[in-house]
C-alpha cells in the first residue's frame, strides 16, 4: 500500500513539473504586470493562451483569466495544429522617440519581451511576441514558410474573456466610430463593440482598469472588432462584415509570408495610467520620415458646423478666415462643396485671400469610390496614385497647407491599405492630413506624423443631426478622455457656445475647456465668428493662446461620464481644465502639486458663472502646495492657464 502511495506522489510531482513547464511568465520593467503564456493542458500539441495579473501590495490577482490565440487559415489551425517548438530569449525593449503631436512630446517604448515558436501544418511556423509594459500588455503573431507565398486567413482566434463582475463601457460597432460608450454594470449586454473597450475589475481599494485597442495595422491585414454573441464575458476578434465598405473588398486578410500582424493591446493601470499612455505609439512602426518641420499642429476656424453648405459662399468662407486672422489660429477648412464655391469668388481665390491674412487652408475631399454611396464632392481624386500624385501637387502649388479626407466606411484590408497609401503620398507632398467618417487612431501618427488627427467619434457636428446629443453631451463629453482619446487624436470638433440645428445644454465654461480637455492634432474650434467675437476678454484670450500640442498630460481625477479634471504643460505653462458631466452642482479644491518646486505662477481661472452662459474670470498667485478652490454648475466646467513667473 506504501508502494503505491509512494507512487502516486511521484506522478503527481511528474505531473505538476510538466503542467509548470507549459507556462511561461514575463513581467513588465516595474513589475507591476505579470503576462503568462500558458498550455490548456499536459499536451504541448493543444491550444495556448495568455492571462494577465496585476500586482497589488505584494499580491499578483488575476485580471484576464484567459486571451485565447490563434489563427486560421481555411482547414489549416493554427492553434490546435500547432506544437510548441522552442522559447527565445527574454529581453528588454528600450527606446526613446519625440511625439511632434500627442498627450506627450518625450515618449518612451520601455518593455520586457519574449518570442515564442511552434511547428505548425504544411511547414509553416506561428511565433507568439508577447511584451509587458508597465501600463499593459502587447502581442501579435508572426507567420514564416515559403518566402513570399501569401495566404487567405479565414478566423483570428484571439478572445479576451474579461472578469465576470468587471463594469464596462462599450460602443456598439459601426464603421465611422460615431456612438456613445454607454456603462454596463451588473447587466451584460452581447453585441460587436468598437474599439476601444474600456472595463474596471474591481480590486477593493485600487481597482484596476483595462483598454483594450490594437495597434500598427497596415495594409498587410485588416482592422478588427470585438464580438461577445456566444459568451457575454468573451470578446473574440471578429474581421470586418461582408457589407461593410458598400459590399467592396474582401473580407478575409491575404497575408504574404513572411508575417507579422498587427500588435493586439491592452493598456492596463490606474485611471490616470490609462489616461496618461501612449502604448498604442509606443508599439508603432517608428517614422521613416526624416524631416518633420513642415508638420505644424495648431488651431482652426471651420465653416461647416454652422452652415453645412458654407464653404459654397465665398463671402462666408472669407468670414472664417477673418476669424482665424483675428484670433491667431494658424489654420482655417474648406470644407465639402469647395469645388462649387460661388457668390465673388472661387476657390483660388478664396486659397489666396487666406494667404494675404497668413492663415493656410485646408480641404476636404470625399474617399470614395465604389466603396462609399455618398455624393458630396469632390470625389474620386484620392482613389489612385495617380490621381493623388496629380491633386497633391496642385494643392501644394496654390498653397494648401492639408487635406480632409471623409467617408471611408469600411476596416478591410484594401481600406487599410488606403488609409497608408494616402500618408505616404501626401507626405511627400508636405501635406498635413485629417480623416473623417474614418476608423480609429492605431499608431499611425507615429508612423505617419502628418497624420494630425481623425474623426472617429460622435462630435460636436452631431448637433445637427438630431436632439440626441443635448441631452447627453455632457456625460458622453466626460467619458471620451477614458475611452476614445486615449488611443489618439481626435477631431471631435469642439467649443461652440452658440447653437447650431439643435441646441447644446453644456455650460459655456465647459466648452471652453474642451479646447483643453480634448487633444488632437489640428483642433477644428467649431463656433461661427460671432460666437468668439462676442466672448468676454479672458476667454478669448484663452482661446488665442491655447496650444494643441502638449509636453506632459496627466489625470487629476475624474470617472467616465461623471467629470474629469486634467492638467497638461506646454514649455513652463500649465493648463488645467475639468468638465462636469452630471447634472449638479458641486464645489471642491485642486491641489496644484504638479507644479515646479519654488516657483510661481500668475494664474487666469476661467470658470462657471451665475448661468450657463456666464464666466466668472479670477487671477492668481499660485505655488506648489497651494489649491484652485472651484464650483462649477451642472453640465458646467472651467479652464485656468498657470503662467511661470520669471
Amino acid at each position: 500500500m506504501n508502494t503505491i502511495k509512494g507512487i502516486a506522489i511521484v506522478a503527481l510531482i511528474l505531473v505538476s513539473h510538466v503542467l509548470r513547464a507549459q507556462e511561461y511568465k514575463i513581467q513588465s520593467p516595474n513589475k507591476k504586470i505579470e503576462l503568462s503564456l500558458a498550455s490548456k493542458t499536459d499536451d504541448n500539441s493543444k491550444k495556448w493562451y495568455l492571462k494577465v495579473n496585476y500586482l497589488q501590495g505584494s499580491a499578483y490577482l488575476n485580471v484576464i483569466p484567459a486571451i485565447d490565440l490563434g489563427l486560421k487559415a481555411g482547414a489549416v489551425d493554427f492553434a490546435s495544429g500547432i506544437k510548441f517548438d522552442q522559447a527565445g530569449k527574454e529581453k528588454q525593449i528600450k527606446e526613446t522617440y519625440t511625439a511632434v503631436h500627442g498627450k506627450r512630446k518625450y515618449c518612451a517604448n520601455n518593455a520586457t519581451e519574449r518570442s515564442f515558436y511552434f511547428k505548425g501544418e504544411q511547414g509553416k511556423r506561428l511565433s507568439i511576441t508577447l511584451r509587458a509594459y508597465d501600463d499593459g500588455i502587447a502581442f501579435r503573431y508572426g507567420l514564416t514558410g515559403k518566402n513570399g507565398e501569401t495566404i487567405e486567413l479565414t478566423d483570428e482566434l484571439t478572445s479576451y474573456r474579461m472578469p465576470a463582475d468587471a463594469e464596462r463601457w462599450l460602443q456598439s460597432f459601426k464603421t465611422s466610430y460615431e456612438g456613445y460608450y454607454p456603462v454596463q454594470s451588473g447587466s451584460v449586454a452581447k453585441g460587436e463593440w468598437g474599439y476601444p473597450a474600456l472595463f474596471k475589475k474591481p480590486l477593493g481599494k485600487a481597482d484596476c482598469w483595462m483598454l483594450i485597442t490594437e495597434a500598427d495595422v497596415n495594409g498587410s491585414y485588416c482592422a478588427t472588432k470585438l464580438g461577445n454573441k456566444d459568451d457575454q464575458d468573451n470578446y473574440k476578434l471578429l474581421f470586418p462584415a461582408a457589407s461593410d465598405g458598400n459590399r467592396q473588398g474582401k473580407v478575409n486578410p491575404t497575408i504574404t509570408l513572411p508575417f507579422l500582424s498587427p500588435w493586439r493591446t491592452v493598456i492596463i493601470g490606474e485611471l490616470g495610467q490609462l489616461f496618461q499612455s501612449t502604448l498604442v505609439e509606443d508599439v508603432s512602426t517608428p517614422t521613416k520620415i526624416s524631416d518633420l518641420s513642415w508638420v505644424q499642429p495648431g488651431a482652426s476656424s471651420w465653416v461647416y458646423w454652422a452652415y453645412n453648405h458654407g464653404t459654397k459662399d465665398f463671402k462666408k468662407v472669407c468670414d472664417y478666415i477673418d476669424l482665424a486672422a483675428r484670433m491667431n489660429w494658424p489654420y482655417t477648412l474648406f470644407d465639402w462643396e469647395w469645388d462649387a464655391m460661388g457668390n465673388g469668388g472661387k476657390l483660388e481665390d478664396a486659397v489666396r485671400y487666406a494667404s494675404s491674412k497668413g492663415i493656410k487652408p485646408m480641404m476636404w475631399y470625399n474617399s470614395g469610390g465604389p466603396h462609399n454611396g455618398v455624393s458630396a464632392t469632390p470625389r474620386d481624386r484620392m482613389l489612385t496614385h495617380e490621381n493623388r500624385m496629380k491633386e497633391f501637387r496642385w494643392l501644394t502649388e496654390i498653397g494648401v497647407y492639408g487635406v480632409k479626407i471623409d467617408f471611408f466606411e469600411s476596416d478591410k484590408q484594401d481600406m487599410m491599405k488606403y488609409y497608408i497609401d494616402i500618408l505616404e503620398d501626401a507626405a511627400k507632398f508636405k501635406l498635413m492630413v485629417n480623416f473623417h467618417g474614418a476608423t480609429i487612431p492605431r499608431g499611425w501618427s507615429r508612423t505617419y506624423p502628418n497624420l494630425m488627427s481623425m474623426e472617429a467619434v460622435l462630435g460636436a457636428e452631431w448637433y445637427n443631426n438630431g436632439a440626441e446629443l443635448t441631452g447627453k453631451a455632457a456625460a458622453h463629453n466626460a467619458t471620451l478622455p477614458f475611452t476614445r482619446n486615449i488611443i489618439g487624436p481626435m477631431d471631435y470638433t469642439p467649443v461652440t457656445f452658440t447653437n447650431s440645428q439643435h441646441p447644446h445644454i453644456t455650460t459655456f465654461a465647459h466648452e471652453l475647456a474642451l479646447s483643453v480637455v480634448f487633444e488632437s492634432g489640428i483642433l477644428h474650434m467649431a463656433d461661427r465668428p460671432e460666437g468668439f467675437d462676442n466672448l468676454p476678454d479672458a476667454p478669448k484670450a484663452f482661446l488665442r493662446e491655447v496650444p494643441v500640442t502638449w509636453d506632459d498630460s496627466r489625470l487629476i481625477s475624474g470617472y467616465p461620464g461623471k467629470n474629469v479634471i486634467l492638467a497638461r504643460r506646454k514649455g513652463n505653462d500649465w493648463y488645467v481644465a475639468g468638465i462636469n458631466g452630471l447634472d449638479r452642482k458641486e464645489e471642491f479644491q485642486i491641489p496644484v502639486d504638479f507644479l515646479k518646486t519654488g516657483k510661481r505662477y500668475k494664474a487666469v481661472l476661467i470658470a462657471d458663472g451665475d448661468y450657463d452662459s456666464a464666466f466668472n474670470t479670477t487671477y492668481l498667485n499660485l505655488g506648489k502646495g497651494d489649491n484652485i478652490k472651484l464650483k462649477w454648475l451642472p453640465r458646467g466646467g472651467f479652464a485656468c492657464v498657470l503662467k511661470e513667473i520669471q
